[in-house]
This record gives structure tokens, sequence and C-alpha cells, in this order.
């Protein structure tokens, strides 16, 4: 969970990791779906099973800023700056780089076309991908914008949160690691009101938090605010830290996640937004009784350990065989899973597999040559 080798891993959180990884790639399968619906112009586009996946990346950020207090806050003395960077830069630029190449490869699979059907030329795509390495982002219109729908990141389009993740270490590393508790607890104060106001008020104008991915005004605000809310509220926890001892907390903690990110769209009721109050709920309240009741297990499995290990590879590299599946999606004008589960559970298996292969072969193998 973290890349400290002095301190234990909190295992029931790497594992809560993994399961909301795994929701994540679900939550996909039925934005594919809604997609497609979207592009073809025969339906509503309304994800309606693990609605509330995408906040599965507020968890990340919540858990992140947690267990980076957590490894490094008592280490300062005998740490420089520079080498906390590369410390975070080995634990997750590998895998970065390898989603950028799987993200290039499936989009020259795919026809390296734009979503409008225009053609990229190959110079274009390898530029993009060399950008991507160096998570160099595509502005909306920019010539590296190959798939034409704004993402920061084209070939692979989650890395969006990965750019923010970096950025959070920045500011963790520079700025908010020497917050005293006090300081902290009214930084993140500030930071869940403004959270609050912009959640509630609809500010994306999505009707939901699924905002970041792209680099107009409003994303990029509410990117920083999505990421440095939960961050900074998770070092908070990590330095305030109660245990609350329950019975069978992996299963307890694990129904909570898996329920909570499953609740169906909640839409406007006389002018209340409901989505957005529950947004909030879940990262003000949810979120961090989850956290808690993980941290305050010692409980270790196998299972435990793979499903964490795997979290971040399956996270990093599935979407690029997700826009292929989308591709099929509009393509063959299928918009449930009914009419295509075969092939949706192929794409689950493949991308955890894929993962899998690519942690023992790859990321792990490297990190240790880099460390």
């Amino acid at each position: 969970m973290t890349d400290s080798k002095s301190k234990q891993h909190y295992q029931i959180l790497d594992a809560l990791r993994g399961i909301a990884a795994i929701i994540v790639v679900c939550y996909h399968i039925f934005e594919g779906f809604s997609f497609a619906q979207i592009t073809n112009q025969a339906g509503d586009g309304l994800i309606r099973t693990f609605n509330h996946g995408y906040l599965a990346v507020d968890f990340f950020f919540l858990l992140s800023g947690f267990v980076i207090n957590y490894a490094y806050n008592d280490r300062w003395n005998k740490m420089t700056t520079i080498s906390f960077f590369r410390r975070r830069l080995i634990r997750l630029h590998p895998m970065l780089i390898m989603g950028a190449f799987i993200g290039l490869v499936c989009f020259l699979i795919g026809g390296s076309n734009q979503w409008s059907g225009t053609t990229i030329p190959l110079y274009i795509s390898i530029i993009t991908f060399i950008l991507t390495c160096f998570m160099i982002p595509a502005l909306p219109g920019s010539f590296n914008e190959v798939r034409g729908n704004g993402e920061l990141f084209p070939l692979n389009g989650p890395m969006w949160s990965l750019f923010f993740e970096y950025i959070g270490n920045i500011f963790y590393a520079l700025f908010i690691r020497r917050l005293g508790t006090k300081i902290l607890t009214l930084l993140v104060i500030l930071l869940g009101i403004l959270h609050s106001i912009f959640t509630i008020g609809n500010f994306s104008g999505y009707g939901n938090l699924g905002v970041g991915w792209t680099f107009d005004t409003i994303n990029f605000f509410g990117g920083m605010l999505r990421m440095l809310f939960p961050f900074s509220l998770g070092m908070l926890i990590s330095r305030r830290f109660k245990a609350i001892k329950l019975p069978y907390p992996f299963l307890i903690s694990s129904i909570l996640l898996i329920t909570t990110l499953s609740v169906p769209y909640l839409s406007v009721f006389n002018a209340i937004n409901l989505n957005g109050i529950y947004e909030s709920i879940c990262i003000i309240v949810i979120f961090p009784t989850i956290l808690t009741i993980g941290a305050s297990s010692k409980e270790k499995s196998k299972l435990s350990q793979t499903l964490g290990e795997l979290s971040y590879p399956l996270y990093i590299i599935h979407y690029p065989i997700m826009y292929l599946f989308y591709q099929w999606l509009i393509k063959t004008k299928q918009y449930t899973l009914s009419e295509t589960y075969p092939i949706a559970i192929f794409v689950v298996i493949l991308s955890i597999v894929l993962a899998f292969i690519l942690l023992k072969f790859y990321d792990k193998p490297l990190r240790e040559r880099l460390k």
C-alpha cells in the first residue's frame, strides 16, 4: 500500500482499494452502454448500475492522504523532498507509462480515429504517447487531443486522477505536511465547505461530481477540489486516528463500500440537488467511516494482499480496453448487459488478467530494480 519498508501495511485498506478498482471497471462497462446510447441518439444515457462508481476515485484520494501521512510524516528528519518524489515516482510511474503504451496500442487497433470519425496520423499518436508518459495533458482542441472529446489524457482517460494525485503529492511535500494538526483541521473544514458548495450547487453542470477529466476552468478547479479535500481529510484522519473495533471489519467495510458506490442516481427534488447531497455525505461521512473501520484492524489475508497489489495496475490499464468495447457497442448498437454480457465479462476478466501479468512481470520487478 505504501513504498515504505519500515511500516506495516493496512491490508484491509489495500483490499478495499482493490474492490474499489474492480467497481470502477464495472462502472465503466455500464458507462459504455450510456455512451453508446448518447452517441447513437438511442436513449437517455443514464448509467443505471454502479451509478456512483465514479466516487471510487474520491475514495482513492482519501486513502492516499491517509497512507502517505502514515508512511512518511515521521520520516522527514531523514528524508529529503527529492527522495520523497523519487519514491512516489518509482511507485506510480512505471505502470503509468505502461498504461499510456496500452492506450496507444488500443487507439491504433481501434483505427486511430476520433469519436467523430476523423483519422489521426500515426506521428500525432506517438507524440501524444510521449507527452502522456511525461504527464503533459491535452488541452481541448489541441493537436494531441486525439479522441476529440476533451480528455486530459485521451489515450487513457482515468490518468486525469493520477495527474491530480501527483499535484497532491507535491502539495503534501512542500506545504501540507508542514501544517500543525489544528491548522490542518481548519484547512480541511474550509475545503469541505467549498467542496460541499461545489457539489450540492452542481457547479459542474453534470448533475454529479464527475469533474477533473478535462481542462476547462470548472473541471480543473473541481478536479483540484475533488483531490485536495479528501486527500487532506485522509491526512487529518491519520493524525487523529481513533480505532473503531467491530467484528468482521473487512466484510462490513466491503459491504459498505460496494453499497455506497451502487446507489442509483438521485435526481433534483423541489430544486434540491439530492445527488450532490449524497456525494457530500459519502465523502465527508461514509468514506471516512469505511477507512476507519478498515484501518482499525490488523487482519491479514492473501486475498487482501492480492486485491491491494492488483488495484493500481487494474485501474491504470483497463480503460484503453474499454475504448475498444465502446467502439464495438456503438457499431453494433447494443446498449444493455443482457445483450452483451459475454463480451462485457470478457472485457472485465481480460483487464484483471492483464493487470495481474503486468504486476508480476513488469511493475514489481521494475520497481525493485529502481529502488
